[in-house]
């Protein structure tokens, strides 16, 4: 294809994809009360002393516009989520073009797996959020009472939903730098206890609320994950040394193979 015929096609999969999210989002607007009544759940569970009205679940606007402008926000959010598979496939059929055909399978394999673990962990991040808003309203003491905005809400949940689903990924990372022989299995059992460390390290920092619940929810299932992709790697690495690592396994690293020799010389 010229690089003409690469935009045509790039713009192609662009609108088709942005109308995708226009259909989800225009049903999530729909829908919004429903979203925002799942999305408050966490918070509304809460004992009646967090908050500042005893007997309701209220979250609070400060402008004019923010009612509407929430509402939008929160219905974009849900229609991104809902059409990401459209999208995810049309960046995947513009993509694939490019590819070898075991190249096409190792990807899909690679997108499949991500997507799904970012959904674990987003789920993982929505159980914990009682929790974690338990922790943080918890030092409203001393004549004070918390009276959250939705924004803030909002952006909470958002950054509690990004971090897990983002670090649930690390699996996949470890394999992927496996398989392409950056990293062995036994190193990896080597460094096993530096990086649960850094991992419990890591879940302290970055998880928005840093109560010791939603630390360890976030840490536990990490180290967990790791020891999935140091098994996956291991059979792999057992794999490759039953084969043999290249495809002249009697050669030293520094003599030539039969290929070289029959090149001819650039000049």
């Amino acid at each position: 294809m010229s690089l003409t015929e690469h935009l045509q096609e790039l713009r192609h999969r662009v609108v088709v994809s942005l109308l995708a999210v226009v259909v989800t989002t225009t049903i999530a607007y729909i829908f919004h009360a429903h979203i925002m009544t799942w999305l408050t759940h966490p918070y509304c569970s809460l004992p009646d002393s967090y908050r500042l009205v005893a007997d309701r679940c209220t979250l609070v606007t400060t402008g004019v516009l923010e009612p509407f402008t929430v509402t939008l926000k929160v219905s974009l959010y849900a229609g991104v989520i809902a059409a990401s598979p459209i999208w995810l496939w049309e960046l995947w059929r513009f993509i694939t073009p490019g590819l070898y055909r075991h190249e096409r399978r190792y990807a899909m394999t690679f997108v499949v797996i991500s997507i799904l673990l970012f959904l674990l962990g987003g789920a993982f991040a929505y159980l914990t959020l009682e929790k974690g808003l338990h922790f943080l309203l918890g030092f409203a003491t001393g004549g004070l009472v918390s009276l959250l905005s939705f924004n803030s809400y909002l952006s909470f949940v958002l950054a509690m939903v990004l971090v897990f689903g983002v670090s649930f990924e690390l699996p996949l990372l470890v394999i992927m730098l496996n398989w392409v022989g950056v990293v062995s299995a036994a190193r990896l059992r080597a460094w096993g206890r530096g990086i649960i460390f850094g991992i419990f390290v890591f879940a302290a920092v970055a998880t928005p609320s840093q109560d010791p619940f939603t630390m360890s929810a976030l840490a536990l299932p990490m180290c967990l994950l790791f020891g999935v992709a140091v098994i996956i790697a291991t059979i792999h690495d057992r794999r490759v040394a039953r084969r043999g690592s290249t495809l002249y396994p009697d050669l030293d690293d520094d003599e030539l193979s039969s290929i070289d020799d029959d090149e001819p010389a650039v000049t």
